[in-house]
């Protein structure tokens, strides 16, 4: 692809942040329930409240991005994670971790919504020229991600080996750098990216339903990849009695998104409609929950009994090449013009909040010694329920 300076510049960056922000993500569950002694539903809701301060308050960064521009959200943003990832470091209650994680999350819903938005807003011009899809572009964003989420849990992994403490700090210190890059290399105004000063966007924001339905629909999606950090670690620990092979499995993740993602982008491109992509990817990501619920009463252990862990991150990664770049694709086609900043951060928000209530009924259902498939055969439905909600048309 023929990208210009701003898209190379946009999808490098998501590479960066996502190198930084899974050196310590993956590892934060175990962190919480065995170096601090939290029980699991209070993990559960840690986890479901960094998402939420994060993918819920990304409506804030959006509106924020739409009214000064890109530049000085993202440059605010990169400064919270690196004061967010020390404190976490160093955080040893309750409280402190909950202060940690809620600027943590804050930052991403600064730097990440004006990043995406920007990239959406860049690939249907890219369209428009007559250069191909959008969606190959959102690809390539996606493929930028995971290439950082492959390389930041082996990071992790390795420096987990002197503490948890040490992972924190080198998280924040990936995002000094990223800051001195985008200082430097950021531009201060970006073609065709006018400033919305006028109030007034929520309002109608509330009132369009077929963009309410999709938000609802990603994040029931984004409740069921969330397991990746609740569900999955616990299925690891019972299986092999580490987390060690956890940083794997994040591993086998990303390179499959890495080395699949944009031929599947270009097959599904040329056969399916944006609701149908979505709803195969939902179809998968459930069919991942269900062989582990169906592998759980064998109770296997060691190499066998990561099986059906592998095997659920296969499914749910290549439900998420399916579903994530089209549901960033659709929403400029749903967009009030000059706030694609907002609804791209409504997107977000939406989802976030079903994923904090969503991720402590979780946690407590991880807890309460019901038979052993039925947590995952619950977490099974999740998807099920997103394709009932998504928009009719695309």
């Amino acid at each position: 692809m023929r990208l210009s300076p701003l898209l190379r510049l946009l999808i490098l960056t998501q590479l960066a942040f996502n190198v930084g922000f899974f050196a310590v993500l993956p590892f934060l569950s175990e962190h919480l329930g065995q170096g601090i002694g939290m029980a699991g539903w209070l993990v559960g809701f840690v986890l479901g409240l960094r998402t939420f301060s994060q993918q819920g308050l990304f409506v804030v960064g959006g509106a924020l991005a739409d009214r000064y521009g890109i530049r000085p959200v993202v440059l605010a943003g990169c400064a919270l994670r690196i004061a967010g990832f020390a404190w976490l470091g160093y955080a040893d209650s309750t409280a402190t971790v909950i202060g940690a994680v809620l600027l943590i999350g804050f930052a991403a819903a600064l730097f990440s919504p004006a990043v995406e938005s920007e990239v959406a807003r860049q690939a249907v011009v890219w369209e428009e020229t007559g250069n191909g899809s959008r969606t190959r572009i959102l690809a390539l964003f996606t493929v930028a991600g995971q290439a950082g989420a492959f390389v930041g849990p082996l990071l992790g992994g390795l420096l987990l080996s002197v503490d948890f403490r040490v992972v924190c700090l080198a998280g924040a210190g990936i995002f000094v750098l990223v800051l001195a890059g985008h200082a430097w290399l950021l531009p201060q105004h970006i073609p065709g990216r006018e400033r919305i000063r006028a109030k007034g966007g929520v309002r109608t924001l509330l009132s369009n339903r077929r963009f309410l339905a999709l938000c609802s629909a990603y994040g029931a999606y984004l409740l069921a990849y969330n397991q990746l950090y609740l569900a999955l670690p616990a299925e690891v620990e019972r299986a092999t009695g580490s987390q060690t092979a956890l940083a794997w499995l994040f591993a086998l993740s990303s390179l499959l998104v890495v080395t699949a993602q944009l031929p599947v982008t270009r097959w599904v491109g040329d056969r399916l409609a944006m609701r149908r992509s979505m709803v195969a990817g939902m179809l998968l990501i459930s069919a991942g929950f269900a062989v582990v619920a169906l592998a759980r009463p064998a109770g296997w252990t060691g190499i066998v009994g990561l099986l059906p862990a592998a095997g659920f991150v296969v499914l749910l990664t290549f439900g998420q090449m399916l579903v994530a770049p089209v549901a960033r694709a659709w929403v400029p086609d749903l967009a009030e013009e000059g706030r694609l900043g907002l609804y791209t951060g409504a997107l977000s928000s939406v989802s976030g909040l079903i994923v904090l209530v969503g991720s402590s009924l979780t946690g407590t259902l991880l807890d309460t010694g019901l038979p052993a498939m039925t947590p995952w055969l619950v977490l099974a439905a999740v998807p099920l329920v997103a394709i009932a909600v998504l928009p009719r048309r695309a």
